[in-house]
């Protein structure tokens, strides 16, 4: 593996604090989940507090409404796929630190906005900070400082998106009642920069490497692996260019999957306080069933981070897809109040879940060398389809005059992704040392 100059450097003023007994890994677990609750969740669940609030305020409809969040998906799956080859090499502090500040001026302008063309721009420059902060930047530390365990340490990261689902709906929705989008974004704007910048500067570290650590920490021996399984150097520390990848079956099945997955699945989410609000008759309620899905996350993600690490990745991977599946046609198709919260909780084990596996298989196939380079091409693809997501639902609620229609297509586009992840198939590890080698053929 080519030396990397970034990897210079010293340690953070937060391990000269912070007790040494504990693997610093851990240190940097907790930390990535607080810049996740402010960089991704109110980037993310933003959207679908911001969404019906906009439409009252300056009259406009759904489907415009829609639009900004579906150029939001776009532009951060571009800005992700630009930045993952420099994050490679060069690492991401940088992106997240510029990434956190941007999020937080384009979190307090969606509350200015007069004119549609203001909000269209607002959310283009949102997303671009969501590309340079979000999943990208967070996940390329995880792939380092974690490989033996990286499911359990990126189930414990992410729950900071989660945390931000639990918390910002309600808390949004009570801002906006009082006060509008006027006061609601400037306060969340300013969480970001005081809880997310002070934890990117002084806790993370890119790499392990960087403290004079090894990825994982103290291993128990009976964790250990064959060496050629997909936790070797062989595959972990192997260079793949954008090119060996494209040539892999793996990686279109891996991108094709979550295509169609996290259009269905951010169709249903940006859309679900609208689709409860209608049902429910309560705004209030409407966000509290999203903090329900949210807490349910959380809850999964921790439970699948305790043995993803030692099942096939695919097969759970298509296991929650067709979780996620039945219970959004059962949250359509069941009308009880009661009902209407459970249905929400199923979707929410499944909606953290589905973009951790994203990032697991992307670093169990591909490594962490490249990880940046071919998560990017990866998320640019399914962030265009989960902006396309939202718009698709909001068209076809407007031509059918209601949620049913959309959202059962959606439930749909989810029962194909899970038959196709199941062609992202592990590679073989190339053979000798040359891990720069043409990528072997899927099994």
């Amino acid at each position: 593996m080519t030396p990397n100059p970034s990897l210079s450097g010293r340690d953070p003023l937060a391990a000269r604090v912070l007790p040494g007994r504990y693997y610093y890994g851990w240190y940097v677990t907790a930390g990535v989940a607080l810049v996740m609750m402010c960089g991704v969740g109110i980037g993310y669940y933003g959207l679908a507090v911001f969404l019906r609030p906009l439409q009252e305020a300056h009259g406009w409809s759904n489907a415009e409404v829609s639009g900004a969040t579906a150029l939001y998906f776009v532009v951060s799956g571009i800005a992700a796929a630009v930045v993952g080859p420099y994050i490679d090499r060069r690492g991401p502090m940088p992106f997240l630190v510029a990434g956190l500040v941007l999020t937080a001026l384009m979190t307090t302008l969606v509350g200015f906005v007069e004119q549609l063309w203001q909000l269209y721009v607002v959310y283009a420059l949102l997303a671009t900070a969501f590309g340079m902060a979000g999943g990208v930047s967070t996940n390329a530390i995880m792939t380092r400082w974690f490989i033996r365990r990286r499911a359990r340490a990126m189930s414990v990261s992410a729950t900071g998106v989660s945390s931000a689902g639990v918390i910002l709906p309600p808390l949004g929705a009570w801002l906006i009642g009082a006060g509008g989008l006027e006061l609601a974004t400037p306060i969340l704007g300013a969480v970001i920069l005081v809880v997310g910048l002070p934890v990117t500067l002084f806790v993370l570290v890119w790499d392990p490497r960087q403290m004079r650590l090894p990825p994982d920490g103290p291993i128990p021996a009976a964790a250990d692996r064959q060496p050629d399984d997909a936790f070797s150097d062989a595959v972990q520390l192997r260079e793949w260019t954008v090119a060996q990848a494209l040539r892999t079956v793996s990686f279109w099945a891996l991108t094709l999957a979550f295509v169609l997955v996290l259009l269905a699945q951010t169709g249903f989410l940006i859309h679900q306080i609208a689709f409860l609000e209608e049902r429910i008759g309560s705004r209030t309620a409407a966000s509290l069933a999203l903090s329900t899905a949210a807490i349910g996350s959380i809850v999964a993600r921790l439970v699948v981070g305790v043995f993803a690490d030692a099942v096939s990745k695919r097969h759970l991977t298509a296991a929650l897809f067709v979780i996620q599946a039945i219970g959004v046609l059962l949250l359509v198709y069941i009308d009880n109040s009661i009902t209407t919260y459970v249905f929400t909780l199923t979707f929410g084990f499944t909606l953290g879940n589905i973009y951790m596996m994203q990032s697991l298989l992307v670093g169990e196939i591909f490594g962490l060398v490249s990880f940046g380079a071919v998560f990017g091409l990866v998320s640019f693809a399914s962030q265009v389809s989960s902006g396309a997501g939202p718009l698709l639902v909001g068209l076809l609620e407007q031509s059918s005059g209601g949620y049913e229609v959309p959202l059962t297509v959606t439930a749909g586009i989810t029962f194909v992704a899970a038959f196709v992840v199941l062609f992202a198939r592990p590679l073989r590890p190339p053979e000798g040392p040359a891990y720069g080698a043409s990528p072997a053929a899927t099994p």
